[in-house]
């Protein structure tokens, strides 16, 4: 069955003028060409270091007008980060609090078609749906005939890491599967972070994913360590109903399942699964 959700946790900025287009391409993960012809990439901006400060959407909205999807509670300080790297760049950049965001997803999931209202397949992956971007009250007439679901146990599901579990400058890209989840282009030009990037992926060293967790009762925190025989494996991120993310180093996740080892989070026995995205 289809459902749809309006994303409340999202919010939508807008960089606008003649250089938007050369501007985003210097900066973020991903080729900004994926947005032509009606389709959104995924991408980050990183910092030079690699490790990711903001992951969104991007949309082209005509007018020289790009639409960036991201998390609402560090819109703020993405506008900062995007107004210190303009300098003479012709953009204008702002938070369109006018603009929402809402999703629909399950099998050939759609939205009704409204001339004020941007729809795009999720390019993380495809059973994460449609996403939408445009005036609230036009979003709430595209998804009034779907029935509502609960948007974050379906990526949780799907072992989809959010906004919510990249805190700033602590996760590598390629750790978060930003490669796996196509928000990293390793054929573009040069952009934050990029040697970085580069390096891990050539050398092979990024070595923690995140993985799917289930919990037996009440979920622990957020940021609660995972461990092994008194190893720490890695630390939980977002979870609802029994289902949660960590970020793990899964080569001492191997150690502990070729040893059959109790895995815990304060205290509680968990289950770890890889997603089916990761491979290998």
């Amino acid at each position: 069955m289809v459902c749809a959700a309006l994303l409340d946790d999202r919010a939508v900025i807008a960089l606008k003028g003649l250089g938007a287009r050369d501007f985003l391409q210097g900066l973020i993960t991903n080729d900004i060409a994926g947005c032509d012809k009606g389709g959104a990439i995924y991408a980050a901006l990183l910092t030079p270091q690699g490790k990711i400060l903001f992951d969104f959407f991007v949309v082209a909205s005509g007018d020289d007008t790009w639409l960036l999807d991201c998390a609402a509670v560090r819109a703020g300080n993405l506008i900062k980060r995007l107004t210190l790297y303009r300098l003479r760049a012709k953009v204008e950049i702002a938070e369109r609090r006018d603009l929402a965001v809402a999703a629909a997803w399950n099998d050939k999931a759609m939205l009704a078609s409204n001339a004020d209202v941007i729809a795009f397949g999720d390019p993380r992956l495809a059973a994460l749906g449609v996403r939408a971007i445009g005036p609230r009250e036009a979003l709430i007439n595209a998804i009034a005939t779907l029935p509502r679901g609960n948007y974050q146990d379906h990526r949780l599901g799907l072992g989809i890491p959010d906004s919510a579990d990249l805190p700033p400058d602590e996760v590598f890209a390629l750790d978060a599967g930003m490669e796996e989840l196509h928000g990293v282009n390793f054929r573009k030009g040069c952009y934050v972070g990029q040697e970085v990037t580069a390096r891990m992926k050539h050398r092979a060293t990024a070595r923690r994913r995140f993985v799917m967790v289930e919990v037996a009762g009440e979920m622990p925190a957020p940021g609660t360590a995972i461990q092994s025989e008194g190893r720490e494996l890695g630390t939980l991120a977002t979870g609802n109903n029994g289902r949660a993310l960590a970020l793990v180093r899964l080569d001492r996740l191997a150690e502990a399942e070729e040893k059959h080892a109790a895995i815990r989070a304060a205290g509680r026995g968990v289950t770890l699964r890889k997603p089916d995205w990761i491979g290998g």
